[in-house]
């Protein structure tokens, strides 16, 4: 063979081999800068997910101690109102007892009065009735007699 043939082919395969060991190099540097990112997203991922999770229960605790107060708050007015009512439906109560009451007096001493006046209306009636009939018996008495 020629020597020129020969060094081209043996130029040709220690470019082959060159190529691919730089190849071969290249692949391993991608490969260890992509273990190198994804453990670098990894450690990210997991940070964010932390300081999400911080956040959520600081979110929730204020929550929570927020409608703590309100519902504190919600039961302080509630028996408060219901104090509030209870002494105005007391105060009315008593109220309509007195003027129940007082009516009551009223009616009773207007019946009492009527009463005693219908009492002394029906003896005068009475009486003038039994003097009217002792004056007609005595003067059909009389009559009988022939006087």
């Amino acid at each position: 063979m020629n020597v020129r043939i020969m060094t081209g082919l043996a130029f040709a395969t220690a470019l082959t081999l060159a190529s691919t060991t730089l190849v071969a190099q290249t692949a391993s540097q991608d490969m260890k800068n992509a273990g190198a990112a994804t453990k670098v997203a990894a450690k990210d991922t997991a940070h964010a997910t932390e300081a999400a999770a911080h956040d959520t229960a600081h979110a929730t605790k204020k929550v929570y101690h927020k409608t703590a107060a309100a519902t504190d708050h919600a039961a302080d007015a509630t028996a408060h109102e219901t104090k509030v009512a209870a002494k105005d439906t007391a105060h009315v109560t008593k109220k309509a007892y007195h003027k129940t009451a007082t009516a009551t007096d009223h009616a009773a001493d207007a019946t009492a009065h009527d009463t005693k006046v219908a009492a002394k209306d029906t003896a005068h009636a009475t009486d003038k009735a039994y003097h009217k009939t002792a004056a007609e018996t005595k003067k059909l008495g009389e009559k009988i007699d022939g006087k």
